[in-house]
C-alpha cells in the first residue's frame, strides 16, 4: 500500500474517501440525502454540491466492492501514466460531466435520484484504454477476457442500449458520458497518448 501512495497519492486519497464515505453514508440516512444527486433540485440550483458527492457514496455493499475493485485496477495505473494532477483534474471533472446529462434528463422526475462512482470510473477505465489498447479487461460473468479496443466499443453500445431500455436502477448514461468525458481528457490533459493507442496497436 505504501508504494501506491508514493507512486499514486490522487487516486489513492480519492480511493479511501470514497470508501470511507460510502461507509458513514450507509449507516447515516441524513449523511445520505444531503450527498445523494437529486437532478430536480440540481436542475433548479439547490443542492448543486450533490454533482460532485454523489460520486463519493453507494447504494449498497456489492455496488461499493464492485466499484472500487473496477477503481483499484484501473486508476493507480492511469495516474502513474497520466500524471498527479491530471488525474485529479480527469477524476473530478469527469465525475460532473458525467452527472450533467442525468440532471438535464431528469429535471422535471421528483422521484428520481442517484449516487455512485461508476461515471468517474468509466472514464478512468477508458482513459487507460488510451494508452493500452491490447490489455485485457475481465469481464463477470464472461470466463475469458476481452481486449480493451473490443471492450470499449462493447461498453458504449450497451450503455446505450441499456439506458433506452431502462429496465433497472442503474444509471446508464452516467457511464457512457463518464467514458467520453475520459477519452475527451485523456487528449487534452495527455495528447502523446493518440501516438502511445497506436502503437499498442502495432501500428506505428
Amino acid at each position: 500500500m505504501e508504494e501506491l501512495l508514493i507512486a499514486a497519492p490522487v487516486a489513492s486519497v480519492i480511493f479511501v474517501i470514497t470508501i470511507i464515505s460510502s461507509l458513514f453514508a450507509f449507516s447515516n440516512e441524513n449523511a445520505l440525502s444531503q450527498m445523494i444527486l437529486h437532478p430536480y433540485s440540481v436542475s433548479r440550483g439547490k443542492r448543486v454540491w450533490t454533482i460532485i458527492t454523489s460520486g463519493l457514496i453507494h447504494g449498497d455493499w456489492m455496488h461499493l466492492i464492485f466499484n472500487m475493485f473496477s477503481y483499484f485496477f484501473f486508476a493507480f495505473q492511469l495516474e502513474i501514466r497520466l500524471g498527479h494532477w491530471q488525474f485529479g483534474v480527469l477524476y473530478i471533472v469527469s465525475l460532473i460531466l458525467s452527472d450533467l446529462p442525468s440532471v438535464f434528463k431528469h429535471k422535471e422526475d421528483y422521484r428520481y435520484y442517484s449516487l455512485g462512482a461508476s461515471g468517474a470510473i468509466s472514464a478512468v477505465v477508458f482513459g487507460i484504454i488510451l494508452f493500452d489498447p491490447m490489455m485485457e479487461i475481465q469481464i463477470f460473468p464472461i470466463p475469458f477476457p476481452i481486449r480493451a479496443i473490443l471492450y470499449g466499443p462493447l461498453y458504449l453500445a450497451y450503455c446505450i442500449y441499456a439506458s433506452r431500455q431502462n429496465r433497472d436502477n442503474i444509471n446508464h448514461d452516467a457511464h457512457f458520458y463518464g467514458a467520453l468525458a475520459g477519452i475527451m481528457l485523456t487528449l487534452l490533459l495527455h495528447p502523446g497518448v493518440v501516438r502511445e493507442f497506436f502503437h499498442g496497436l502495432g501500428l506505428s
